[in-house]
């Protein structure tokens, strides 16, 4: 397939840009500073240089994908999440690209449920408190769209391989899961979502 990854320098996007070039996927790599995937060399990898703020660099770039894997990351404060997503979805709708592959995070939404005190009323209530509400808005924009989607929600990311052993889909009371995934596993996990239908316009949570 024809992929482009947007967040591709961060702790997902990465992953996501290396395991797709494993599988034989051709990419394009969206991002603010090309030099940051300088050591990445790959013939089916194109780099497309553009801001996620710049509406017509978006456009541009989206042109002619079969997917949209997004991966945005803008640490605790900012609203890159969401208004860069916003101008994903309007770029996928003004150029016919209608499959979306988005992570966001375990707490977002319904899956609050999930969290134990320390992330639900420190981390998220505290801390995060403005990125978990830039989440919130992101997949607001995304359910609102009319996108083939698939919102991905994982637990906090830790170092490790991909294992491909990890609870998805779970309950939203669910409380015995560690809240905690690898960087390659969720990367995997969105990058199954290429050839599955099961989570389509859903938001599965994922964590071990």
């Amino acid at each position: 397939m024809k992929l482009i990854i947007f967040g591709s320098t961060g702790n997902i996007g990465r992953q996501l840009v290396l395991q797709s070039l494993q599988s034989g996927h051709s990419v394009t790599a969206f991002a603010r500073s090309k030099e940051k995937l300088d050591d990445i060399e790959h013939s089916n990898l194109t780099v497309y240089e553009g801001d996620v703020f710049d509406f017509s660099a978006v456009i541009k770039s989206i042109k002619g994908h079969d997917v949209v894997l997004c991966a945005l990351g803008a640490g605790r404060k900012g609203n890159l999440r969401s208004q860069g997503t916003y101008n994903i979805i309007k770029a996928m709708e003004k150029t016919g690209v209608r499959r979306l592959i988005c992570q966001t995070t375990l707490g977002a939404g319904d899956s609050k449920g999930n969290l134990n005190f320390f992330w639900k009323y420190i981390m998220f209530g505290w801390l995060l408190k403005e990125a978990l509400l830039d989440h919130e808005l992101q997949e607001k924009f995304i359910k609102e769209s009319n996108l083939d989607w698939t919102i991905v929600r994982p637990g906090a990311f830790v170092k490790g391989k991909a294992t491909g052993k990890y609870k998805h889909g779970f309950a939203p009371n669910d409380r015995s899961v560690k809240l905690k995934i690898s960087m390659p596993d969720v990367a995997l996990f969105m990058l199954m979502q290429l050839s599955e239908k099961e989570y389509l316009k859903q938001t599965p949570a994922l964590s071990y």
